[in-house]
């Protein structure tokens, strides 16, 4: 009961910042007077001087795996030079993580085309000794995830390292918002939203985030 109630919060919570970022001017949304620089493997970009006010936005080159097993890198692979939709599940969770589900499997029927191409969906997993790339795959298909949709896992330590850059807690099963990280990290662009929100209000702030 605990943790529905925890749930419950979160994406109210949630669902209370997304409302306050479309609030915000397009200028407020759009991060890139200093486009931070590549991640090296196992580093962070090179600060440029507006960078190092946004420290928590560097995202480390973190070895993963993909639902499919495949190795890759988390940054160079997944988020270099790319529009993405970015959220947080894992497969033994029985509340919020099935809507995030549901919510990813209607944006990529809202994406049609777009998705692998213009826009990539990212789902992380925050339980990484539970959630093998076979669980991922598995869970993935209950939603009908095609090539665009990426789930991904990997050793306890690298994911703890990914999930402390992206989220600022370490990688295990807990109570956890419904949040989306929308944009384009190397354009500065990089926004976060109520992942159960209508897909195409999401699809619309990914659009106007990003710069013309």
């Amino acid at each position: 009961m605990n943790r529905l109630k925890g749930h419950s919060s979160s994406a109210r919570l949630g669902a209370a910042v997304f409302v306050a970022l479309l609030c915000l001017s397009p200028a407020a949304l759009d991060l890139r007077a200093q486009t931070p620089r590549a991640a090296p493997p196992g580093g962070r970009p090179e600060p440029t001087p507006d960078a190092k006010a946004r420290r928590a936005l560097a995202i480390p080159d973190v070895a993963a795996l993909d639902q499919d097993g495949k190795p890759l890198r988390f940054y160079s692979d997944l988020i270099k030079g790319k529009a993405v939709m970015l959220n947080f599940v894992f497969t033994s969770c029985t509340y919020v993580c099935p809507m995030q589900g549901a919510s990813f499997s209607k944006l990529q029927a809202a994406l049609g085309d777009r998705l692998g191409k213009d826009v990539s969906l990212i789902s992380v997993s925050i339980d990484p000794l539970t959630d093998t790339p076979q669980r991922l795959k598995s869970w993935g298909a209950r939603f009908g995830a095609r090539p665009g949709w990426t789930l991904v896992t990997g050793s306890e330590a690298e994911m703890d390292r990914l999930l402390r850059a992206l989220t600022g807690d370490p990688a295990g099963v807990s109570e956890h918002s419904a949040a989306v990280f929308i944009g384009d990290y190397d354009r500065g662009v990089w926004v976060r939203a109520d992942g159960l929100d209508d897909p195409a209000r999401l699809i619309q702030t990914l659009d106007n985030a990003l710069p013309k």
